[in-house]
């Protein structure tokens, strides 16, 4: 039976892979762009998951990891929808090729919005692949009017 655990700073390694991976079947970037880009996650992911600003959830199926996905706990302003400061983004999601179909994105996603909720969070964003719109939009997530400028 599949578990889900939080990720210890050890588990930064592993994040980053997944991470790499994740842009690698959404076809995003390079395989140089994904190594530079890896170089300075890991040590990101690891100070984070240290002082809990970040939260990886790792899905375990015999011992090896088949699906992760994290939560980022940004500073963000109090907002109309949130007087409270800060906001989670959801960020990260894989799940292995091997692991696909059997729910297990749906899994984690259900436990990083229920932990969301526990923390008394009123709002989660994310930014969707093709592959995991479908899964968000089941999940009640909405699209939203963001815009970005790439300098």
């Amino acid at each position: 039976m599949p578990t889900i655990r939080h990720a210890n700073i050890e588990d930064s390694k592993l994040i980053t892979q997944h991470r790499h991976a994740m842009f690698t079947a959404n076809e995003f970037a390079t395989e140089e762009q994904l190594n530079a880009m890896d170089i300075n996650f890991e040590p990101w992911v690891r100070e984070r998951l240290a002082d809990g600003r970040y939260v990886g959830l790792l899905l375990e199926e015999d011992g090896k990891v088949m699906a992760s996905g994290g939560i980022f706990f940004v500073d963000f302003p109090p907002h109309y929808l949130h007087t409270e400061a800060g906001r989670p983004y959801l960020t990260n999601f894989y799940t292995a090729d091997e692991a696909r179909g059997k729910g297990y994105a749906k899994r984690i996603l259900q436990a990083a919005t229920d932990l969301c909720r526990e923390r008394g969070y009123k709002v989660i964003t994310l930014h969707a692949s093709k592959f995991g719109k479908p899964i968000y939009e089941k999940a009640n997530f909405t699209q939203t009017n963001e815009m970005m400028l790439k300098l």
